[in-house]
């Protein structure tokens, strides 16, 4: 595991930030493949949508991490809001934001807004699970002590040793990334199902939702309840999974109910 891959001069050449760049640049590039194979020609737009949302989602996940996780420290820190390098990326905000700006671009550009969400769902799981690489080599996103010989135990320049020190720990990040490339084939494959518009991306909030949750209880980097009960972040994906296993139950209702509308108006005419 090494931080620094070189120095050109005094500037650090981080592996944090070269692997998480990678992580935007290739999941855009699945995306254009997607949208190309798609054939409604929204792969010209792809290019510019990844730079939007990429830049959109690093600075909701920066946020995100600052207001709800690190406000008491950063609150008297304000030099140190966009040194990344420290730890301190909320994935959730950073779909949040991307996202959002996501559907802004498509509006502003007449594009079909749920069926591209549909389409870039798998890319931005992708995404997600490279950029867990990235926090596997800076030592943040880390777990919990396991209280046994196993585990992970991170270099002294991490932020992982320096909250737990030579404790071997969960391999947290780890695990989320080979969740989150498990949730990329999954929906994959679903796409190749005749799903309703907007359920492929619905599903996609709710698989990583259900792995973020359960991953939670691994994790040692925010350990505080929220009101006593689960971890801010297991809040969240409370609250995400119900919202889209909702969405994706309506959309499937809507669309059987549109299929038997259109099959009593085929057999009232034959």
């Amino acid at each position: 595991m090494h931080q620094y891959l070189f120095y050109i001069g005094d500037f650090p050449i981080r592996a944090y930030g070269l692997v998480l760049s990678l992580s935007i640049i290739l999941a855009t590039g699945v995306g254009y493949f997607l949208t190309k194979a798609d054939g409604r020609g929204y792969e010209k737009y792809i290019v510019d949508l990844g730079i939007y949302c990429g830049v959109a989602g690093l600075l909701g996940a920066r946020l995100w991490d600052v207001f709800f996780f690190d406000w008491d420290y950063y609150g008297h820190h304000l030099t140190e809001l966009l040194n990344v390098w420290q730890g301190g990326m909320a994935i959730q905000g950073g779909v949040f934001l991307g996202v959002l700006t996501g559907v802004w671009y498509c509006h502003r550009h007449h594009l079909d807004t749920v069926h591209l969400m549909d389409v870039l769902a798998p890319a931005i799981i992708l995404g997600q699970a490279l950029g867990r690489c990235a926090n596997l080599l800076n030592g943040d996103a880390f777990g919990a002590p396991t209280g046994s010989s196993f585990g992970i135990i991170y270099p002294a320049t991490t932020l992982a040793h320096h909250t737990y020190g030579d404790q071997p720990l969960w391999p947290a990040e780890i695990w989320e990334g080979q969740l989150d490339t498990a949730i990329f084939a999954l929906l994959l494959l679903y796409r190749t199902t005749g799903h309703a518009r907007g359920q492929c991306f619905a599903l996609y909030v709710m698989l990583y939702s259900a792995a973020r949750f359960f991953l939670e209880f691994f994790r040692g980097d925010y350990t505080a309840p929220v009101l006593g009960l689960l971890h801010s972040a297991q809040m969240t994906s409370v609250v995400c999974f119900a919202l889209a296993a909702a969405a994706f139950l309506y959309l499937q209702c809507r669309r059987r109910g549109k299929e038997a509308l259109i099959f009593r108006k085929g057999a009232k005419k034959s």
